[in-house]
């Protein structure tokens, strides 16, 4: 079936013989809520989450159907990583790096073929992931320019990769990195190395202990002299090449990071209208929800999430569809969404003041989360100068 929207046709999420993925997603998401706040408590990794999702097939989601995977388009990932970034978005943002890559793996023709489906068998068959590993300590973002420091030295046996990563998102469960790093040569080129985890020379060095999205394991990975295959090189090129950003990543990168931001404001939302429900101060005699000003705040909230929804659904939309989209206007989605998401749980902690603050609800978890949003990559500065700039035709 197709839905019609916007004058094109719209895929609905793929049904499966028994429950779709979607459905399938709701239900593992009941159970990652469960463990969310103990894992953000303990700063632990919840490895038991990705052993359901592998038995679920869900590490497969934007494999391709021709190599065993789901094949979901854009819009079906970002409602399952919306479900999922409700119910604990630490998890949510480990998968969404994981699907980024695997749809861009689909669609790049700079991808070696033999190793996108090797990568793609994997996951179908269990617990492998990947994620592109690209920070570093003195660089910061490469999207704010600059030659990482992470070298890759050619020899006769292999490249022999040094450097360190920081903020590496899903480090102790990742079987593969696709890493940012330049090459020693005279004119030196810069691009993505696959290399697989855990070979001599590689370490995880446990640096996370960040103020939200604490159960992401977003920790530094060493390599030290690590030597891996000539033909693992996947797109490396003179640096001036990388001024026109890949469109696919940057706009599957907006998609899905806005939909776990905006997941995380949801279950803000949700939280509030139960608390509203069942608080009734003596001196009232009502629940709060009776008030005018609870009923005002939430329906500001309710119209910050409708606008996220529309965001998200026609930037999405439009990529699946074929739609020419730009990096500038990717960036402004998620700035807007994020955004938006960060009031959501702001002005639900108006109304609830100390109870809102309190651990034992989980409205002060959902706000360090939501937090995390203005600093993601592309950060607001950098979106509105590019805005700036490309408005004033410089």
């Amino acid at each position: 079936m197709v839905n019609v929207q916007a004058g094109s046709l719209r895929k609905q999420p793929t049904e499966d013989a028994g429950p779709s993925f979607l459905a399938c997603a709701s239900l593992l998401a009941s159970e990652f809520a469960a463990r969310a706040a103990q894992h953000d408590r303990d700063g632990s990794f919840p490895f038991e989450n990705f052993e359901q999702l592998a038995e679920a097939g869900l590490l497969a989601l934007t494999v391709p159907a021709a190599l065993g995977g789901k094949g979901a388009n854009a819009s079906e990932a970002a409602r399952v990583l919306n479900i999922f970034g409700k119910a604990d978005p630490s998890t949510a943002l480990v998968l969404s790096m994981h699907y980024i890559q695997h749809l861009v793996m689909a669609r790049s023709t700079r991808w070696p073929g033999r190793l996108s489906r090797k990568l793609a068998r994997e996951s179908v068959e269990g617990v492998s992931l990947i994620n592109a590993l690209r920070v570093e300590p003195d660089l910061g973002s490469p999207s704010r320019g600059g030659l990482p420091a992470t070298t890759a030295r050619k020899t006769e046996t292999g490249w022999r990769l040094s450097g360190r990563k920081i903020y590496s998102t899903g480090a102790p469960i990742l079987k593969w990195y696709a890493v940012w790093a330049k090459t020693d040569e005279p004119e030196p080129r810069v691009g993505l190395f696959l290399v697989p985890a855990g070979l001599p020379g590689t370490r995880i060095v446990e640096t996370w202990d960040h103020l939200g999205l604490r159960a992401s394991g977003s920790h530094d990975i060493v390599f030290d002299d690590v030597v891996f295959p000539l033909d693992h090189e996947i797109d490396v090129r003179r640096p001036d090449e990388w001024r026109i950003p890949d469109l696919t990543h940057a706009t599957v990168h907006t998609i899905f990071v806005a939909s776990i931001y905006d997941g995380i404001a949801r279950a803000a939302r949700d939280w509030l209208v139960g608390f509203l429900k069942s608080r009734v101060p003596s001196n009232l005699g009502a629940s709060l929800a009776t008030l005018p000003r609870a009923q005002e705040i939430v329906g500001g909230i309710e119209v910050r999430l409708a606008v996220n929804r529309r965001l998200i659904e026609g930037f999405a939309g439009d990529f699946d569809d074929g739609v020419a989209l730009d990096a500038s206007e990717s960036n402004i989605v998620k700035l807007t969404v994020t955004n938006n998401a960060v009031a959501v749980v702001e002005d639900a902690l108006s109304l609830t003041g100390n109870h809102g603050l309190t651990r034992a609800n989980p409205l002060e978890r959902h706000y360090r989360d939501v937090l995390c949003g203005r600093v993601h990559t592309p950060q607001d500065d950098a979106t509105r100068l590019i805005a700036g700039r490309l408005a004033l035709g410089l």
